[in-house]
């Protein structure tokens, strides 16, 4: 009766990861076939928003440290 139990958890087990797959291959078999020209340059660009969003806030905060640096100097040349 045990082992009855321990082959449908297995089945089921073994199903379960066969379901997952088939939903992770159709994910990805849509991202192939988007309007853009491969798989490749969909995950490329996916992965580079990421990337360019990151750049553009470096971007600012070092403005930001110049514009504080440049107060900085004013201020300190007027005071002396």
């Amino acid at each position: 009766m045990e082992s009855n139990k321990a082959v449908i958890g297995a089945l089921l087990f073994i199903l379960l990861v066969i379901g997952a797959n088939f939903v992770m291959y159709a994910i990805a078999r849509g991202a192939a076939n988007s309007k853009q020209k491969g798989f490749l340059e969909t995950i490329s660009k996916s992965l580079n928003t990421s990337t360019q969003k990151k750049d553009n806030s470096m971007d600012e905060l070092r403005q930001k440290i110049e514009e504080l640096e440049k107060g900085k100097k004013g201020d300190s040349g007027e005071s002396e």
